[in-house]
C-alpha cells in the first residue's frame, strides 16, 4: 500500500490499461519532481475530493468539444486522449494557483469579510499584474493627509453634535447600520480625533468590508467578478473603491491606453473639484473585479473620515436593495456620487477621441455602451 503521505498528491491523468483491466492513475507527487511520477492503482488512492476534481474536469472538457467528435473514445476507452490529460493537468495547476492567490488575498486584507476566488469557466489562472492593497495608494507627488485636525467630543453620536453636524450635512446612518441619506450627500464620519469609541454607530466605512466576498470568472465573456455569498440587506455598506490616486492629466493619458485594451478602471474623484482620479488598474481590492451594469445593485457615496480635503473624497459602495447569497455585485461605472449619470465618471477622461467599449452587462435597461 502506498503511504498516507498520498493525501499530498494531485493526480494528472487517468486510466492506463495495465493487467487484469485495473484502472490507473499517474500520480504527481507534492514537493517531489516529475521524475518521481508513479502509477498507482485506484484502491491505493486516499484522495476522494482530487478524484472527484479530476472526474469534474474530464467530463467539463468532454463537454466543451461540439458532439465530442475529436475525442470520442469509442475505440479505446482505457487511456485518456493526450488532449483531454493536458487539459486535466492545466486545470489542476490553475486550482493551486487560485488557491495560493486566494490566501495571498486574504493574508493582505485588512477587513472582517473573507475572499474566496472561484473559475469553473475557463483556464485563466491569478491577474499577473494586480497588487491588493486596502487604501489609496499616492502616486509620486501626491501627497495624502490622513490625520484629522479635529474631532467630536460626543457621548453619543446620534443625539448630539457630531461630525456631519459640524460639516452641515446630516448623520449617514440609522441605527441598523443602514445609510438613510440621498445619493450625492457625503458622508462624514467619525475619526482618529473624535472621543466616541470603535463601536460608534458614525463608523462603518473605516470598518472595512464585513461581509465574505468570491471573485468569480463570469460565463459570458465580462472576464472576473464579485459575488456575494452571504445575504446583504439593503442600503448596506458592501465595499470602498481604491486604487492609485493620479492627476486628472495622468488619467486622460492611461484612459486611451485602457480604452484601447477595452478595460476601466478610472475613477475620477469629482465631488468638489476634477483635479483628481483613482487608477484601480494595478492597485485595488476587491472593487477591482466588480463589473459594471446599467442596472446595479450598489451604489456610489463620498466619504470623509480623517481626511477632509473635499478633492479627495473615499468612495464607498452601498447596496441599493437585498442582494442575495450567490448574486453577482455590480455598480454603474457611468455613476457619480451625486447619483447623476456623467460622461466624466470611472474611465472617462475628458479625451477627445474615445475607443467605446460594448456593455455586456445584459440589462433591459442597457445603454450599449460603458463610454
Amino acid at each position: 500500500m502506498v503511504s498516507e503521505n498520498f493525501k499530498n498528491h494531485w493526480p494528472t491523468v487517468k486510466f492506463k490499461c495495465l493487467s487484469k483491466d485495473m484502472e490507473y492513475y499517474l500520480v504527481k507527487w507534492k514537493g517531489w519532481p516529475d521524475s518521481t511520477n508513479t502509477w498507482e492503482p485506484l484502491q491505493n488512492l486516499k484522495c476522494p475530493l482530487l478524484l472527484q476534481q479530476f472526474s469534474n474536469d474530464k467530463h467539463n472538457y468532454l463537454s466543451q468539444v461540439k458532439k465530442g467528435k475529436a475525442i470520442t473514445p469509442k475505440n479505446n476507452n482505457k487511456t485518456l486522449k493526450p488532449a483531454i490529460a493536458e487539459y486535466i493537468v492545466k486545470k489542476a495547476k490553475q486550482r493551486i494557483a487560485l488557491q495560493r492567490w486566494q490566501d495571498e488575498l486574504n493574508r493582505r486584507k485588512n477587513h472582517k469579510g473573507m475572499i474566496f476566488v472561484e473559475n469553473t469557466v475557463d483556464l485563466e489562472g491569478p491577474p499577473s499584474d494586480f497588487y491588493y492593497i486596502n487604501e489609496y495608494k499616492p502616486a509620486p507627488g501626491i501627497s495624502l493627509v490622513n490625520e484629522a485636525t479635529f474631532g467630536c467630543s460626543c457621548t453619543d453620536c446620534f443625539f448630539q453634535k457630531c461630525c456631519p453636524a459640524e460639516a452641515g450635512v446630516l448623520l449617514a446612518y440609522n441605527k441598523n447600520q443602514q445609510i438613510k441619506i440621498p445619493p450625492g450627500t457625503p458622508i462624514y464620519e467619525c475619526n482618529s480625533r473624535c472621543q466616541c469609541g470603535p463601536d460608534c454607530p458614525n463608523r462603518i466605512v473605516q470598518k472595512g468590508t464585513q461581509y465574505s466576498l468570491c471573485i468569480f470568472r463570469t460565463s459570458n465573456g465580462r472576464g472576473w467578478g464579485v459575488k456575494t455569498l452571504v445575504k446583504i440587506k439593503r442600503m448596506s455598506f458592501v465595499m470602498e473603491y481604491v486604487g492609485e490616486v493620479i492627476t486628472s492629466e495622468e488619467a486622460e493619458r492611461r484612459g486611451q491606453f485602457y480604452d484601447n485594451k477595452g478595460i476601466t478602471y478610472l475613477f475620477d474623484l469629482d465631488y468638489e473639484s476634477d483635479e483628481f482620479t483613482v487608477d484601480a488598474a494595478r492597485y485595488g481590492n476587491v472593487s477591482h473585479f466588480v463589473n459594471h451594469s446599467c442596472d446595479p445593485n450598489l451604489q456610489v457615496f463620498n466619504v470623509f473620515i480623517d481626511n477632509l480635503d473635499t478633492r479627495l473624497p473615499r468612495i464607498a459602495l452601498f447596496s441599493t436593495r437585498t442582494i442575495n447569497a450567490g448574486e453577482e455585485l455590480t455598480f454603474d461605472y457611468q455613476m457619480k456620487g451625486s447619483g447623476d449619470i456623467s460622461s466624466d465618471s470611472i474611465d472617462h477622461s475628458p479625451a477627445k477621441k474615445r475607443v467605446r467599449t460594448v456593455c455586456k452587462c445584459g440589462a433591459v435597461t442597457c445603454r450599449g455602451y460603458l463610454n
